[in-house]
């Protein structure tokens, strides 16, 4: 293979390295702020469960006082009607004793449904605690795991930055800048296989002429489709060498 192009695909391979390294450390700012945000929203889910049970238990705070001041005056109005003179009286003392159990009977009721809201609500916070408390641990580990990743990025980056500078060196300035511009223009790859009489990156169908240009590796050769700089790998032991730069054959029908 010509030395050149051997170097080109070394390039490439860093280049590739580089941008996979990139990202890494690029992406961790924000997988970090995800990570504070899940633990931000379980510490919303305590305290709302917190303020959920300090709301039931004011509630209950509330009904209690209305349940013992008609419980009051229930026992009045029962010491008020041992002194009624008439039966008026003791009908109307009745009557209003009676609207007094009734408002007791409601605040009881109310009462028991407080008392067991606040049983599902010590549970939904007995519930958030855990999911905190494990959320927690969960993003300790979390954020360790993306800090030592961006750490071992960085530190390939500068390694990478030191390999890639000691091979632009021993390829001709010409060919880095072409390069360069193919990487710019195609997302950073610069290179492509081909295959079977096509560039396996755009797929387009390569000139026979030039697809046995490439075979032979050594000149370097750009697509005409995706200005790609091509290269080729030999067949793998046991496949005849004739059948790599066939053009693949139409697939069999569904219906043989």
């Amino acid at each position: 293979m010509l030395p050149d192009l051997e170097r080109l695909i070394h390039l490439q391979d860093i280049e590739t390295r580089v941008g996979a390294a990139q990202r890494i450390v690029a992406a961790a700012p924000e997988r970090i702020a995800a990570l504070d945000a899940k633990l931000a929203a379980a510490r919303e889910g305590v305290e709302a469960a917190k303020a959920a049970v300090a709301e039931n238990q004011a509630a209950r705070r509330t009904v209690d006082k209305d349940l013992l001041a008609s419980q009051q005056r229930l026992e009045k109005y029962k010491e008020q009607s041992m002194a009624v003179k008439t039966n008026t009286e003791f009908h109307a003392m009745q009557h209003q004793m009676a609207a007094v159990k009734a408002e007791i009977d409601q605040f009881e009721s109310r009462t028991l449904e407080i008392m067991m809201h606040a049983d599902e609500l010590a549970a939904a916070l007995t519930a958030a605690e855990a999911r905190l408390k494990a959320d927690e641990a969960a993003v300790v580990a979390e954020r360790r795991a993306i800090e030592a990743e961006r750490a071992e990025s960085e530190a390939a980056l500068k390694a990478l930055a030191a390999e890639r500078a000691a091979l632009v060196r021993q390829i001709s300035p010409q060919l880095v800048s072409t390069f360069e511009k193919v990487a710019r223009v195609r997302n950073g790859q610069a290179m492509a296989r081909a295959e079977k009489e096509r560039c396996v990156v755009c797929q387009v169908r390569l000139r026979p002429m030039i697809f046995q240009a490439v075979v032979r590796n050594d000149a370097i050769v750009q697509c005409d489709s995706c200005q790609r700089i091509l290269y080729f790998v030999a067949p793998a032991p046991g496949e005849h060498p004739s059948t790599a730069g066939a053009s693949e054959p139409p697939a069999a029908s569904s219906h043989s």
